[in-house]
């Protein structure tokens, strides 16, 4: 079971910056292939980013290319996301998630606002 905390939302400005942090709970941190995901109002929920255990391989959605920044460091137990050149449509729900393969995650947090105003 791994147990994952999301922190660091909020509101901002467009053009603003954000970062997001998600803590997990367990020893074996370095196994899983960590993703960032969001919902908007009315939307479904999409993946921004992921990478692999040994931040080897990274993934964002087009969207975002450019803009976030996925990173983690295995000895915290952390992953983060770097958000810059926030725009509106970036506002969601933010959500870390943990899983053994890659595009497959099998934990969730409860997830973190994010609103980026005009």
């Amino acid at each position: 079971q791994v147990q994952l905390v999301e922190s660091g939302g909020g509101l901002v400005q467009a053009g603003g910056s954000l970062r997001l942090s998600c803590s997990a709970s367990g020893r074996t941190f370095s196994r899983y292939v960590m993703g960032w995901f969001r919902q908007a109002p009315g939307k479904e929920r999409e993946i921004v980013a992921q990478i692999t255990g040994n931040s080897g391989s990274l993934y964002y959605r087009d969207s975002v290319k450019g803009r976030f920044t996925i990173s983690r460091v295995n000895a915290k137990n952390s992953v983060y996301l770097q958000m810059d050149n926030l725009k509106p449509e970036d506002t969601a729900v933010y959500f870390c998630a943990a899983g053994l393969r890659w595009g497959d995650f099998d934990y969730w947090g409860r997830g973190t606002q994010v609103t980026v105003s005009s």
